[in-house]
């Protein structure tokens, strides 16, 4: 089988070699055809070598890995983030449903993100991902965005507006769609907790994460329930019922 290219870009060369070692010593799928430190001189070598897949620095100075992104425009290999921060873009990476690897990289998380790419190569969906990456980066949250979820079968782009609730179950999640129909994915609530939160989403039970668009009515019985559009009612736990009700009165 035929070895997945793969270029490097990271501004520190300690980072760069320290990846480019692992790569070589424990992931025999992946070749290196190049690195970079600098993303001016990534973008002639990624026009220049095509590769599958480059392992990209998020926090580089003077142009940041997303906006090295938006210079070069059409994109036709997968992409793997590395950054030593974890804060909001991580979210934002999470919604588009890209790989990143948090530095120190550890040899196993690497390998897993290495046989992933195997499974992606045939089916592409580099720019559908970076387009929902550009919406959840921009301050403005709108629930006309979507976000990739991925499945059995590949990556689902889902309109956030079309989301009614999610219902965890173990590590699992099942999401209920306005059109009265549902999808199951392995992923946990709290990570739909973390992407969601910004576009008006509210998590009123260990089990439970609604839409706050598509809520009903509000019913004080049985501990405190939210009556959702479709007329599900969901239990709201004793501990959120406060600022839940401050947050639907506001």
């Amino acid at each position: 089988m035929e070895k997945i290219k793969a270029i490097l870009i990271d501004d520190e060369l300690n980072s760069l070699q320290n990846l480019h070692q692992k790569i070589e010593g424990f992931c025999p799928d992946l070749q290196v055809i190049a690195v970079a430190q600098k993303p001016e001189e990534a973008m002639l070598l990624i026009k220049h070598h095509k590769p599958d897949v480059i392992f990209l620095d998020i926090e580089m100075p003077k142009m940041s890995g997303f906006r090295m992104l938006e210079e070069l425009g059409e994109c036709d290999f997968e992409i793997i983030f590395t950054t030593a921060y974890n804060h909001y873009a991580i979210d934002a990476i999470r919604i588009s449903a890209f790989d990143y690897l948090m530095k120190p990289i550890a040899i196993e998380e690497l390998q897993v993100a290495a046989n992933r790419l195997s499974k992606l190569r045939s089916s592409s969906q580099t720019k559908e991902k970076i387009d929902i990456l550009k919406n959840s980066m921009s301050e403005k949250k709108s629930q006309e965005d979507k976000i990739a979820i991925p499945t059995s079968e590949g990556l689902e782009f889902i309109p956030i507006k079309s989301i009614l609730h999610i219902e965890s179950s173990s590590n699992y999640c099942k999401i209920f769609f306005t059109e009265s129909k549902s999808l199951l994915v392995t992923k946990l609530l709290k990570d739909f907790e973390d992407m969601l939160q910004p576009y008006h989403f509210y998590r009123i039970h260990n089990s439970h994460l609604i839409n706050l668009n598509y809520i009903q009515k509000y019913v004080k019985a049985n501990g405190g329930q939210v009556m959702m559009k479709d007329g599900t009612l969901l239990d709201v736990a004793r501990r959120k019922k406060e600022e839940f009700l401050k947050m639907i009165a506001g």
